[in-house]
């Protein structure tokens, strides 16, 4: 018997930050209610469940970056209304220390089954090649695993998340530098 396996699209994008520690980005993941204020795909995120930060806390996203699959499903002759893209996400551990939080997206209308992310803030070195010391910035890796999504390529989903990532990066450095 012939099984139709498929395997889990697994990605990963990384962006770095030249203008802001590790120390300062890092709060701005944890604050994880609140991660619209410098992800601008989405238009709305809040908490629905447990405690901002804490693992088990759950937060609604809604926005237009991916999406929805009642907006993939029309016709040309009979296109539906703007479907706003939503999810539901669980932080499901957060390390303070190795500044690693996982998330599992647990509802939502694009698509994504079995979708586990991570993101991880490495610190910059610390020595320029002179050898003097200076604030490195630091590097944002987010990576995911999610079962194939009818309809879309995961190059695709790839270059989305590459772009999310440079413009949420750019938008917490800013933040960070006009504070």
């Amino acid at each position: 018997m012939e099984q139709n396996l498929q395997q889990k699209w697994e990605g990963k994008v990384s962006t770095r930050v030249s203008r802001a520690t590790a120390d300062q980005i890092w709060p701005l993941f944890t604050d994880f209610f609140n991660i619209h204020k410098y992800f601008h795909s989405l238009a709305t995120s809040y908490g629905v469940h447990g405690t901002n930060g804490e693992p088990d806390c759950i937060r609604y996203c809604a926005g237009f970056s991916i999406p929805s699959r009642a907006a993939s499903s029309s016709t040309d002759d009979n296109p539906p209304p703007a479907a706003c893209s939503w999810s539901k996400e669980r932080l499901v551990t957060v390390d303070h220390v190795q500044r690693c939080l996982i998330y599992e997206m647990v509802d939502g209308n694009i698509g994504f089954k079995s979708y586990v992310s991570t993101i991880k803030i490495i610190p910059g070195d610390d020595n320029n090649h002179d050898g003097q010391n200076q604030s490195a910035g630091c590097v944002i890796e987010w990576s995911f695993t999610v079962d194939p999504v009818e309809g879309l390529v995961l190059a695709d989903l790839l270059q989305k998340y590459d772009l999310g990532l440079q413009r949420m990066a750019k938008t917490m450095e800013d933040a960070i530098v006009q504070a």
